[in-house]
């Protein structure tokens, strides 16, 4: 047994063994902790009408709200914010408001706007707030300050309080739902996995490539066995994912359109995926792996998938302006369930996918070439003592 531990090969296992343990607790105990610590980073767009009652409510809610409250946008603008994902919410309160809670027999309606073409964890802190908001506003409605108000407003004492007693019922909650998935937590999380398995595959492929490309550098030459390869990389790109999108679309009626979008956005995510990856096999080799894996765990937070980027730790914000799995999760929710943006985000992954190809030619450039003796000689055999 000491012989045993005395070799190199067991103790790489067992550094393996214990840095892994260390990298994915680390990535699960500092991302996941933005839950629901930084729920004050999202944002909500009060959009009010009215300016008796409702800019009374607007400045209270200000205050007790646990969201960034924004109110200088109309209806329309905050509308496109939403669609883009700037904003994760937005309260309309209507103009003739104050007017419906001093008519007898009418109910007021307050508008709250989610876009559900987001992670779930901001879908459901959203209707949270939207029960939430309506219950403040109930309550408000029956204080002193309000009765007072209406008295302001020369409504007799006794029909202001006969008012608040009643209001409970007028006013009710009108939550709109936009870009709504399927329903079932599989078609949430659609987008991320999906991603995730194109990048693994290209993540495992980068790997099997390199290997292949140092044998072929000493045969065909340096650069003509690089752009060989990048041409197997772009066949293979454009047939891998077929696979992946025929067995999600096989349960999922999204029509051809949206298939033959997919497979174009998940076909230039797999080729990104397969240069970004290089870039730490060319360089460090087999070992490369050691940090494309806790790379691919990173992803798992900064892809946006769990948690919007407002909510992001540090970290994971800044990674995923680079992260392929962010710009691919982002078109898959545009592409299913719909969303803004889209332009953006294809530019975006194209840059990092153009990017990670410029750092490739360049450790591809100075990295030496093997000699063909080099690569006929057998691989050194492991010691065990």
């Amino acid at each position: 047994m000491k012989a045993y531990f005395k070799n190199k090969a067991v103790l790489g296992g067992i550094f393996m063994m214990i840095f892994y343990q260390m990298i994915m607790i680390g990535i699960f105990m500092s991302g996941y902790s933005a839950l629901p610590k930084n729920v004050d980073r999202l944002t909500m767009a009060i959009v009010n009408e009215d300016q008796q009652s409702g800019a009374q409510f607007v400045e209270q809610l200000q205050k007790q709200l646990p969201l960034h409250v924004v109110t200088d946008e109309s209806l329309e603008q905050a509308q496109k914010d939403l669609d883009n994902r700037d904003i994760q919410f937005i309260m309309h309160i209507p103009q003739d408001f104050t007017q419906k809670l001093a008519a007898q027999g009418e109910q007021v309606k307050l508008d709250f706007f989610i876009n559900e073409s987001n992670p779930a964890s901001v879908n459901s802190t959203m209707q949270s707030i939207a029960t939430q908001v309506s219950s403040k506003i109930s309550t408000q409605i029956q204080t002193q300050s309000f009765e007072a108000m209406l008295q302001g407003m020369k409504v007799p004492a006794e029909q202001s309080k006969q008012m608040v007693e009643g209001v409970m019922s007028k006013v009710t909650p009108n939550i709109v739902s936009t870009n709504t998935p399927p329903a079932g937590m599989h078609n949430q999380m659609a987008p991320m996995f999906l991603t995730m398995a194109s990048y693994v595959g290209a993540m495992i492929y980068s790997m099997i490539s390199s290997g292949a490309l140092n044998q072929l550098k000493a045969k065909v030459g340096k650069w003509r066995a690089f752009l060989s390869l990048q041409g197997v990389h772009v066949v293979l790109s454009v047939i891998a994912p077929l696979v992946g999108l025929a067995i999600y679309f096989g349960f999922h009626n999204y029509g051809a359109e949206t298939f033959l979008n997919m497979w174009m956005v998940h076909s230039l995510e797999m080729l990104v995926a397969i240069e970004f990856t290089s870039i730490c096999v060319l360089l460090l080799g087999q070992a490369g792996m050691m940090l494309n894996l806790p790379l691919l765990l990173s992803q798992t937070i900064a892809g946006g998938a769990v948690l919007p980027p407002e909510m992001m730790p540090g970290f994971f914000k800044a990674f995923s302006h680079i992260s392929p799995m962010f710009y691919t999760i982002h078109l898959d929710y545009n592409l299913l369930f719909g969303g803004g943006k889209t332009a953006e985000y294809v530019l975006g992954l194209v840059l990092v996918g153009a990017g990670a190809l410029v750092i490739n030619l360049f450790i591809h450039q100075f990295k030496p070439v093997k000699t063909a003796k080099a690569e006929k000689e057998p691989a050194a055999e492991p010691q065990f003592m």
